[in-house]
């Protein structure tokens, strides 16, 4: 490798990984088109930087997208997301789909159970409910990701 070639090389690869990192995550979201909270999670999520695809869907699609997913009736939120692999369920704030994407544990996904105060998309009249985020996989193991309260 010559000066030159090694020169290009220094100065190229922290340019690519800038174009790297600028390149937005796609996920797919899958919601009724009738709820509020789910358009305002959404709201968080592109504000957030994500490339999304939303995917309106009915109670059936909805169920049938849960499944599929391995999210059970306690896990269950409103709207389900895909996103690099994983699965998003319910009013998962940014910051936690952030450092699951970044830690990459040997999971299914995510999940905020039901609908809590204060939670992504839920944040609309100021009250704040204590909440956990749950990491989930295929076995059947669950434990406390983050906790909000």
């Amino acid at each position: 490798m010559n000066r030159r070639t090694l020169l290009l090389s220094a100065i190229a690869l922290p340019l690519m990984s800038r174009v790297a990192l600028a390149t937005p995550t796609r996920m797919t979201v899958y919601l009724s088109p009738t709820c509020g909270c789910c358009s305002a999670w959404v709201e968080h999520a592109r504000t957030a930087g994500y490339d999304l695809t939303v995917i309106e869907s009915d109670q059936e699609e909805l169920m049938r997208q849960k499944s599929e997913r391995g999210v059970d009736d306690a896990l269950a939120g409103c709207h389900t997301v895909e996103v690099d692999g994983y699965t998003i369920e319910g009013h998962v704030p940014m910051e936690d789909i952030a450092r699951l994407l970044s830690d990459r544990p040997d999971a299914i996904g995510l999940a905020v159970p039901g609908m809590p105060s204060g939670s992504a998309g839920m944040d609309m009249d100021g009250r704040v409910d204590p909440f956990d985020v749950i990491l989930f996989s295929a076995i059947g193991e669950r434990s406390v990701f983050a906790s909000y309260s």
